[in-house]
């Protein structure tokens, strides 16, 4: 498996396309959406919009590498024959598809990073050490949510019909858990819905920690409740792929 993770890794970091739009498009978001904007403090929140936005951006940016590339390869390995192929090999089912999750999630850490680098030098972001340390740890960690959503999603669709799937539930999911505006700027039935969903619980663990707090155990639940359900039904999805063939 570990050879695997390797040659997953190397792939990614080749893909230019991939690398833009999971590593520096997040970025670029940024300072478009709060390099102009100047400290004063959101509604119902103790933070201004360049804190809010440093953390909704990193976890945007895990997201997409982490969800977007998933679903979209395994896709097309299914359709190429390649996931066939490994079946002949001794990787057990279980280590291809924790192979597509390490291996996605540890390319999305680059992501992370850089949108804290610009929040620093362009907004003038100041936290504590131990405070940057646990916002990207609790940003990385995360993201295996949503890499094992990327799985399961790459079983169940076809190669063409994949990346509108995905991009559905990747808006959706990223509009109503707040990572692209304050949910105090929406109607108050998107943040009860918001309140159930896994970016919702993803951003509210940097922001916790931005404000000086330890992640709301609240947030952890549900993450690993959404990790659990993702997982398992990937496993079923991989089992299910398995049985046609």
């Amino acid at each position: 498996m570990r050879t695997l993770v390797k040659l997953e890794i190397l792939r990614a970091l080749r893909n230019k396309k991939f690398l833009f739009f999971s590593v520096i498009y997040p970025s670029a978001l940024y300072l478009i959406i709060a390099g102009g904007a100047d400290d004063a403090k959101l509604p119902g929140m103790d933070m201004g919009l360049p804190l809010y936005y440093m953390v909704a951006m990193a976890a945007f940016g895990a997201m997409t590498a982490v969800l977007l590339g998933n679903s979209e390869k395994i896709a097309k390995e299914r359709e190429q024959g390649w996931v066939r192929q490994l079946r002949l090999t001794p990787l057990p089912g279980r280590g291809y598809v924790l192979a597509k999750i390490a291996a996605a999630s540890t390319v999305s850490l680059p992501s992370i990073l850089l949108v804290f680098v610009v929040a620093a030098a362009v907004k003038d972001v100041r936290l504590e050490a131990w405070q940057w340390g646990m916002i990207a740890l609790c940003t990385w960690a995360g993201s295996f949510v949503f890499a094992a959503l990327g799985v399961a999603i790459g079983y169940l669709a076809s190669g063409d019909a994949v990346r509108p799937i995905t991009m559905i539930i990747y808006f959706v999911l990223a509009m109503l858990g707040g990572l692209w505006m304050p949910l105090s700027f929406l109607p108050s039935w998107v943040s009860d819905v918001s309140a159930w969903l896994p970016t919702h619980a993803y951003r509210a663990l940097g922001q916790a920690v931005e404000l000086g707090d330890a992640p709301h155990l609240r947030d952890v639940a549900i993450l690993g409740g959404y990790l659990l359900l993702f997982s398992a039904l990937a496993a079923w999805l991989y089992r299910r792929d398995t049985a046609k063939v």
